[in-house]
């Protein structure tokens, strides 16, 4: 947007207009500046404004998709096509714009309000009343949180942080307060700080049901699964409703009751066919357990539900094994293009249509997908190739061989995990599937607790601080070392069922090799590694649910994937023989000797059931669950062969890594 003096003095005359009520003058200023500045989205905005206010609704209409294609993330926006459809009798349209004002900023009111009036035009009763509920709910809310709450969901999390510190230094135990303060502190990834703030807040507030549905999600993400169901099987008695019904389902898979969560979401399905969330989840509850023809059924109702709902497509693309047909993708290609369309569906669009096209044979257009994808999810991203390069100097830097001889002997001694780490896509599902279909060994998750603990080591700094992790775990006493194995092995009970070794699968623990040695010297490690071409472009078509940000572009994957390779080689220097290196390449050709040699690494006698892991019945959360139940997956080695020229930057910053690669491929 121009910064010019006489550009902002414009804009301010044209908001004084609007709140004198001379609309008409505001719309011909608008108007003037917008053919002078057709990209900038507050005049466009104040343009539509007065456009409703005069009446003139397919004008302002017309606003605001040209506003929308430059920003389809602006809450705003969405909630001016919410007025002008209310005003046009279009309640669901209204209802579809005001939802998606409110999904991308809770904190407006009057998008809420409109919600409420929508909902009960088209004679939803319930849902309007919770929306209601929410409109009432901020009325009452004090300006300052009011102002909070707008700054963290514009992603403002210092200005949010620091004006929910202000207002508690006030009014100690405002439950609003607490919960915004969470809110922030889950965004800042300070998980620790936000379940205790919640939990304080539930004990004072108990009927605070919002504040409980936080406390699910920030224990979902410290994978405190049987305590967020807890907290939702309450939800479910005291509030009820269909939010909390769903809450309860999603929790029920998670610690894996799959058959009460269907149950819940079958039946949700069935009253309430247009939510098209409970199909997206009831597909992912039925992928998991290995239904996949009623997972495809249940994405393919999602869709139907909400035609532009990329993640119904995309979740069909991730089976890997599902083909599109032809009117999918004509379909496709339109909702990807709609003015409409907001910008994460238009990614999962992106994702899909790639896979389609991919599967078809038509390259050059897949790649052009994924590109086009890759660059709208990394609008979203705070990856850094800068701060990787940096931790990773920080990790070679004070994890040496010195360090380790310190603190021989000490830490838990609990032979229990076997971590698997490396790169996503680069075959540690394969492997996880093979060793969890031994007897001794549970398959768990890609859990968190590592990273949490090296989070919890660093303590809580502004950006642009220096790290005190991993410096600091130099100051750390054998007791704690020992302490910190233990918490580890307790926090991760929940998952296993009974067998003596368990896999924590998080691709990202070898940024924390250093860490786990020293906290679990017995632990296994296997770096679970696989050509650099294919990882990468693996990594680069695929759009993951959460994290991995590194993947969004070509250079942000190369440049991963070096700092990757030069912090596992410090490992081998300075824990010679720690970790157990497994190439993919190597398990696709010999699948029998090499299931031999990771079974001797851990310790394990020989079990004909890890070479037919195909067959072995689990759950599985990943994006290779289909791959990983069938035989031996030989396809996935060659496919950036076909997409050789355009991965030429992606080639070029690999150039090493490629020489160095010890197979041919």
């Amino acid at each position: 947007m121009p910064a010019d003096p006489a550009h902002q003095e414009s804009l301010s005359e044209i908001r004084s207009a609007l709140k004198q009520r001379d609309f008409s003058r505001a719309r011909d200023m608008a108007k003037t500046l917008a053919e002078a500045h057709p990209k900038d989205t507050e005049i466009l905005y104040l343009l539509a404004a007065s456009q409703r206010y005069l009446a003139e609704h397919a004008q302002a209409l017309q606003t605001l998709e040209k506003l929308l294609l430059q920003d389809s993330e602006n809450a705003r926006a969405h909630q001016e096509r919410g007025h002008n459809f209310a005003r046009l009798d279009d309640n669901r349209a209204a209802v579809g714009a005001f939802r998606r004002a409110v999904d991308l900023n809770p904190a407006l009111h009057a998008s809420w309000r409109g919600l409420a009036l929508g909902l009960r035009a088209l004679g939803e009763k319930e849902e309007a009343e919770q929306a209601l509920r929410q409109f009432q709910h901020l009325q009452k809310m004090p300006p300052q949180l009011l102002s909070a709450a707008g700054l963290l969901y514009e992603r403002k999390l210092y200005k949010a942080e620091q004006l929910c510190r202000a207002f508690l230094q006030k009014h100690k135990h405002h439950p609003e307060g607490m919960r915004l303060l969470a809110l922030v502190g889950a965004e800042l990834g300070i998980l620790d700080d936000a379940d205790f703030l919640l939990e304080s807040c539930l004990e004072l507030y108990p009927d605070f049901h919002q504040a409980r549905f936080d406390h699910v999600g920030v224990l979902r993400k410290r994978q405190k699964f049987a305590a967020a169901l807890e907290q939702a099987k309450i939800l479910k008695k005291e509030q009820g409703g269909r939010r909390a019904e769903t809450l309860f389902a999603t929790q029920s898979a998670m610690v894996g009751d799959y058959k009460t969560a269907l149950a819940v979401y079958d039946r949700i399905a069935a009253e309430s066919p247009e939510i098209y969330g409970v199909h997206l989840q009831r597909g992912h509850a039925l992928k998991t357990i290995g239904d996949a023809d009623a997972a495809v059924r249940a994405y393919r109702d999602a869709y139907r539900a909400k035609p532009d709902f990329g993640d119904a497509y995309w979740s069909l693309a991730n089976m890997k094994t599902y083909r599109f047909a032809d009117e999918e993708i004509d379909r496709m290609r339109e909702l990807v293009n709609a003015p409409a369309t907001a910008r994460e569906d238009r990614y999962h669009l992106c994702f899909a249509l790639g896979k389609a096209l991919e599967d078809r044979k038509e390259y050059a257009d897949a790649f052009r997908w994924y590109e086009k994808g890759n660059g709208l999810k990394q609008e979203e991203c705070r990856y850094s190739i800068e701060q990787n390069r940096r931790d990773t100097d920080l990790q070679i830097q004070h994890c040496t061989r010195e360090l380790f001889e310190n603190f021989s002997g000490a830490g838990c001694d609990a032979p229990d995990p076997i971590f698997i780490v490396g790169l996503p896509r680069a075959g540690s599902t394969l492997l996880e599937q093979i060793l969890a279909s031994h007897s001794q060994v549970d398959g768990t998750l890609e859990l968190q607790n590592i990273m949490a603990a090296a989070r919890r080591l660093d303590g809580r700094r502004r950006a642009g601080e220096e790290p005190r992790y991993p410096a600091v775990l130099h100051e750390l006493s054998a007791e704690k070392l020992q302490q910190l194995g233990r918490q580890f092995i307790e926090e991760t009970r929940i998952h296993r069922r009974g067998a003596p070794l368990f896999i924590d699968k998080m691709p990202n623990n070898f940024r924390h090799i250093g860490l786990i040695q020293l906290i679990l010297p017995n632990a296994k490690i296997i770096d679970a590694r696989r050509h650099p071409l294919s990882c990468c472009f693996s990594g680069f078509k695929q759009l993951f649910a959460d994290g991995q940000e590194f993947t969004y572009g070509q250079q942000q994957i190369g440049e991963y994937y070096r700092d990757y390779v030069r912090l596992m080689d410090h490992w081998d220097r300075v824990l010679p023989g720690r970790v157990l290196r497994v190439h993919y390449e190597s398990v696709v050709d010999d699948l029998q000797g090499q299931v031999r040699r990771i079974l001797d690494y851990c310790g394990l006698p020989f079990e004909q059931a890890c070479i037919d892991f195909h067959k072995t019945e689990r759950a599985v959360r990943t994006p290779s669950a289909e791959q990983v139940r069938q035989p031996i997956y030989r396809g996935g080695t060659e496919q950036w062969k076909h997409f050789e020229a355009e991965l030429a930057p992606l080639k070029e910053i690999l150039s090493e890594e490629l020489e160095n690669y010890p197979l041919s491929h």
